[in-house]
């Protein structure tokens, strides 16, 4: 398959971008983050007609646009607003880095509307990300033995990621389900594989029920989204989307309570997706984690892993087919 015009443009700016900037601004380009506490985070910083931007992702949630980018001297520093529900201004965070050849030494510290400090100030580190390679020829790409992920009877090969969450996941009939219970005691955990992986393809069948919102973790750290959209417009957060970073070309979702098919194929850092027989991200490249990662580290194997604290969701019938280098 051809990556799509838009996937290779996406592509095309960051990598032009690196390509001029780089010599005079150190910052230019992708950075996977490792966020105070240890979470996941990615930070891109963009030259366009002289103006710099950026945009970040914060452990969980979606990549989002900055409020300002500068650099003074050899700091770069990065603000965002954050507004609460009223859509006020509550918070405003300034991240600065400096880097040090290929990393970053980054601090966040923030204040409140009415400009006094919040907490303390943290400190946290950043490492650029290579370029993405070319996109593969699918064609030419090799694979080993299949491996079944789900067996129709139990858990076997699965264990929740947070061990000490409730577990709302279950084989009933041959169907892997996810039932979750709203509570304020109740916290429900997401599942992943034991064994870990690096490219490959992977099919499966998904049912999403009423309000489902689930998504298959490929390596950990890259969400293809599951969820109930059936109907409604093309968004980065609707069914087979790479989670708030490619959105599909085409709405191929079929309605609530149906099986669908998804045919997912991740190799060099290229994703292709597959829903219900229509090729709705094409080869198209990966620009860093997505919300909810593990890891931001896009360069070691890692499980597949089911989102589940979120809604009830039902997979069957999940292949594993790994890539031979």
């Amino acid at each position: 398959m051809l990556p799509s015009f838009r996937s290779l443009s996406i592509a095309a700016v960051f990598s032009l971008g690196t390509l001029l900037h780089a010599a005079d601004n150190p910052f230019i380009g992708r950075w996977a983050l490792t966020i105070p506490g240890g979470g996941a985070g990615w930070l891109g910083v963009e030259s366009k007609d002289g103006a710099l931007s950026s945009s970040v992702l914060w452990g969980g949630g979606s990549v989002v646009p900055t409020t300002s980018t500068k650099v003074e001297g050899d700091t770069l520093i990065v603000t965002r607003e954050q507004k609460n529900k009223e859509g006020k201004l509550a918070t405003i965070e300034t991240i600065t880095a400096k880097a040090e050849g290929e990393a970053l030494k980054l601090t966040t510290s923030r204040k409140n509307a009415e400009g006094k400090e919040v907490g303390k100030a943290q400190d946290f580190s950043g490492k650029r990300i290579a370029d993405v390679p070319p996109a593969p020829d699918l064609a030419k790409v090799k694979y080993g033995a299949p491996i079944q992920l789900l067996n129709g009877k139990d858990l076997t090969g699965w264990r929740l990621l947070n061990e000490g969450a409730d577990n709302g996941w279950s084989v009933v009939d041959g169907v892997l389900e996810n039932r979750v219970v709203k509570a304020k005691d109740k916290h429900f955990g997401n599942l992943r594989t034991d064994a870990e992986f690096e490219d490959f393809n992977l099919k499966t069948e998904v049912r999403t029920l009423e309000g489902s919102n689930s998504g298959i973790y490929l390596r950990g750290i890259y969400e293809v989204q599951v969820m109930e959209s059936f109907g409604k417009p093309l968004d980065s957060h609707h069914m087979g989307a790479l989670y708030s970073r490619i959105t599909p070309s085409v709405a191929a979702e079929k309605p609530l309570g149906e099986w669908q098919t998804l045919d997912i194929t991740l190799v060099d850092r290229h994703l292709t997706v597959i829903l219900n027989g229509k090729t709705i991200i094409d080869n198209a490249p990966v620009l860093g984690c997505t919300g909810g990662a593990m890891s931001s580290d896009e360069f070691k194997p890692g499980p597949i892993y089911l989102q589940g604290d979120h809604t009830n969701v039902d997979y069957r019938n999940m292949v594993l087919t790994p890539v031979v280098k």
